[in-house]
C-alpha cells in the first residue's frame, strides 16, 4: 500500500476566461470546484492509476464534507483527522487568450497543538502497513519545524518527502528515499542562488550528502535533475498541450510512488512520474490520470546521464 499524508489540503476553484482584465469585471467561462492542494492531488492520482493507496489528511469547516463527498463517490480510499480550523480555499484563473494560469493561494491557518498529535497518531498507524509513503505540502503556520522528521521517525517503509526549507532540512536527519523540491525551493532551503545547472547539481547533491537517498528537482516545464551522492541524470518531458497545470508536481510524486511498488530504480520511476505530470496538464481537473495514457507518454521521456 501507497499512503499519501499531509496537513494543508485546499477546496479548489477553478475559474476559466476568455481573457483576464486586471481591474475590471471578468465573466467565467467555466467554474469548477474540487479537492485539491498536495495531498489530495497524490491521493486521488494514486487511485486513478490503480495503486492500492490511502489518502490522510487534516480536513475542517466547509471543505470536508465536500473532501468525503467527492472522494466517496470515486471510491478513493481516504481518512480524514478533522480540524477545528476550516481548510483553506485556492483560486485558480486560467486565461485563454494568453494561456497564463493566476493562482490565488491561502495559507492554511494555525491549528491547535492536539490536531497535530491526533494526525501524528494517525499517521503512525496508517505508516505501519505502507511500503511507500509520501509526505507532502507545507505545514500549516505554526506548526514545529520538526514535524516531518517527527513523522518520518515513526514511518517503516521508503518516504517521499516533498517540502522545503527547515522542514526540509531537519527531516534529513531520518534519511527520506527521495526528496522532491523545485529549484527555488531548493536554492531557499540551502539559503543559495542557483544560477546555472552546474550549481542546481551541487545543491541537489548536497540534500543527497546531507541524507537523502535520491533528489528530483523539477524546473515547471522545463528539465528534471535526479541525482544521487553519485549519479546525476538529466530527463527531459515530452512536449504536450497544456489545459491546466495544477497538480502536476504532485502527480509526478504520485508516479515515482508508483514506479517504487512495481519494481523500478528511482531515474525509471521519475520517467513514469513525469509522464504522470504531462497527463495532468492535458486536462481541467487535477490528477485525473489514465494508466493507458500515462504508459504512452513515458515512451517518449529519456534519462540522460
Amino acid at each position: 500500500m501507497i499512503l499519501a499524508a499531509g496537513l494543508t489540503p485546499a477546496w479548489q476553484q477553478i475559474v476559466v476566461l476568455d481573457a483576464l482584465r486586471v481591474g475590471e469585471v471578468n465573466r467565467a467561462r467555466e467554474v469548477r470546484w474540487c479537492a485539491s492542494g498536495k495531498v489530495l492531488n497524490v491521493g486521488r492520482a494514486l487511485h486513478s492509476l490503480g495503486v492500492d493507496s490511502l489518502t490522510l489528511s487534516l480536513a475542517g469547516g466547509a471543505a470536508l464534507p465536500e473532501f468525503e463527498r467527492e472522494f466517496a463517490a470515486d471510491q478513493v480510499s481516504r481518512r480524514w483527522v478533522t480540524s477545528s480550523v476550516p481548510t483553506r480555499v485556492c483560486t485558480t484563473i486560467l486565461d485563454q487568450a494568453s494561456g497564463d494560469a493566476t493562482e490565488l493561494v491561502e495559507n492554511a491557518k494555525p491549528v491547535p497543538p492536539e490536531e497535530f498529535h491526533r494526525f501524528r497518531d494517525a499517521y503512525t498507524d496508517e505508516a505501519s502497513r505502507a511500503e511507500i509513503v509520501v509526505v507532502t505540502g507545507s505545514l500549516p503556520n505554526g506548526a514545529p519545524h520538526t514535524f516531518y522528521r517527527d513523522l518520518l521517525a515513526v514511518t517503516p517503509g521508503r518516504v517521499i518527502l516533498d517540502a522545503r526549507g527547515d522542514g526540509l532540512l531537519v527531516a534529513l536527519e531520518h534519511r527520506p528515499f527521495v526528496v522532491k523540491p523545485n529549484r527555488e525551493e531548493l536554492g531557499q532551503t540551502l539559503g543559495i542562488g542557483i544560477d546555472s545547472d552546474a550549481r542546481l547539481q551541487d545543491a541537489a547533491c548536497e540534500l543527497c550528502r546531507r541524507g537523502a537517498a535520491w533528489s528530483v528537482i523539477t524546473q515547471g516545464q522545463n528539465d528534471v535533475w535526479v541525482c544521487s551522492a553519485d549519479e546525476v541524470f538529466r530527463i527531459c518531458p515530452p512536449r504536450v498541450d497544456v489545459v491546466n497545470a495544477i497538480g502536476s508536481g504532485d502527480c509526478l510524486a504520485a508516479g515515482i510512488a508508483w514506479g517504487l511498488q512495481l519494481g523500478y530504480d528511482v531515474p525509471e520511476s521519475v520517467r513514469l512520474g513525469m509522464a504522470c505530470a504531462a497527463d495532468n496538464v492535458r486536462q481541467l481537473l487535477p490528477a485525473r490520470l489514465e494508466p493507458g495514457r500515462v504508459r504512452e507518454l513515458m515512451k517518449e521521456i529519456k534519462a540522460v546521464r
